[in-house]
């Protein structure tokens, strides 16, 4: 038999092979963008359209009222006013509570729950008092605010910060808890205090717990502003919403839950530019570029 003769291949640059999957690997995403557009958009089309065609039809436009009105009701809002004054009023209240209660909840979370996370004697002496303080419907203590505060933009911060905080402590305690040991004891051998340790280990090792949460703690800020509002106040997108419920204006109603909808959106869409600028330290990995 005759010896197995193999002609020899030149192998290929790493860079070069890199370089020729690039193409390959970025092009299902930007061939399925389009079609993730499209197909949302038509969901919403359908959605919208199936809703106006029933309350013409079948369902009592009174309770369930209509896209047509809801969108009349929005323009008239925006252009005429509402009965409390400019929507522009109502939303920038809305907006300066939500804010104020999202930055003190957040601070008041993260702080604790680094602090917690990092010392363990400390986090049990006080693990039973936050699960009690956690486990209060605190929707409830809106009530309890008004009867704090008044009736004032403070009462509905307070209501705020409660929400945002624990959304956001239990990810920066766990965020703290999950910190590689290894680096911390490397550190500790070249001479790092507690502080630079702090700094330079735990808090950036942190931080993406720490942002993950920050983009559900803002819906909650606004939960907690809304629902104060609806509890009792003189301004307020949650006022509208409490009075368009009492006239049963359910075209009110949905287009305050509307508005409330954009804030929020746009709020995360701030967010997560803030996420990327802080994480672009980072490698980029595959489930980041694949997050929709």
């Amino acid at each position: 038999m005759s010896p197995d003769v193999r002609t020899p291949v030149a192998a290929a640059p790493p860079g070069a092979v890199a370089e020729a999957d690039a193409p390959a690997r970025r092009r299902p995403r930007g061939v399925r963008a389009p079609k993730i557009t499209a197909t949302r958009v038509l969901l919403i089309v359908l959605w919208l359209g199936s809703w106006e065609l029933s309350a013409s039809t079948f369902l009592d436009p009174f309770y369930y009222s209509k896209p047509s009105a809801i969108g009349g009701r929005i323009v008239d809002w925006f252009t005429s006013g509402t009965a409390f004054g400019s929507i522009w009023e109502q939303m920038a209240v809305t907006l300066e509570e939500a804010v104020a209660g999202f930055v003190i909840g957040s601070l008041a979370g993260v702080v604790l729950g680094v602090l917690l996370g990092r010392g363990r004697f400390l986090a049990e002496v006080c693990a039973p008092f936050i699960k009690a303080a956690n486990a209060i419907p605190r929707i409830v203590l809106a009530s309890l605010f008004v009867i704090w505060f008044g009736l004032g933009m403070q009462s509905k911060v307070a209501t705020a910060v409660v929400l945002v905080f624990f959304a956001v402590f239990f990810n920066a305690f766990q965020g703290a808890r999950e910190v590689d040991k290894t680096l911390i004891d490397n550190a500790r051998i070249l001479g790092a205090g507690p502080r630079q340790i702090l700094t330079t280990i735990v808090l950036p090792s942190a931080t993406s717990w720490i942002l993950a949460s920050l983009h559900v703690a803002f819906g909650f800020a606004l939960i907690g502003a809304i629902v104060g509002e609806y509890t009792g106040a003189d301004k307020g997108l949650g006022l509208l919403i409490n009075h368009a419920q009492g006239t049963f204006d359910s075209a009110g109603i949905y287009a305050g839950m509307i508005i409330i909808t954009v804030m929020a959106l746009l709020a995360e869409w701030l967010l997560t530019l803030l996420e990327r600028r802080l994480l672009a330290w980072r490698p980029p990995s595959i489930a980041t570029e694949a997050r929709i």
